[in-house]
């Protein structure tokens, strides 16, 4: 298994929740705007990224929550490349809606909730 990103949750915004029952996830890297920080998972990178974006099929894990990636939007990984930035959107679609989302299979959105705290480990792997 090759990692591409492995980074680890430093603070979750105080709307975080909300948007992790509908299955979306939004990643920054520490240091964003306060306005972001509200709706944001931030973390800092401590492996990665790789040059090269997930493909589908690959793995990602938020603690001990795992799914597979279902698609990749065109600017999503180069958003990750420049700013520690993505959308994760766990809804196992095919295509993804936004360029810069990562679709992922369907998760326990509580279960989503309750793995998203400081010190948390997420992974994507290939």
């Amino acid at each position: 298994m090759t990692v591409l990103l492995r980074t680890r949750v430093t603070a979750i915004g105080p709307e975080v929740a909300d948007l992790a029952e509908a299955g979306v996830v939004i990643l920054f890297a520490d240091g964003s705007p306060p306005e972001l920080a509200e709706v944001s998972v931030l973390h800092k990178t401590e492996q990665g990224p790789s040059d090269g974006a997930p493909a589908k099929g690959a793995s990602i894990t938020l603690g001990p929550v795992a799914a597979v990636i279902t698609a990749v939007g065109s600017s999503a990984w180069s958003k990750v490349l420049e700013m520690g930035h993505v959308v994760i959107s766990f809804n196992g679609a095919t295509e993804a809606e936004r360029p810069g989302e990562i679709c992922a299979s369907q998760v326990d959105p509580q279960a989503l909730v309750a793995a998203l705290k400081a010190g948390a480990i997420i992974t994507i792997a290939a």
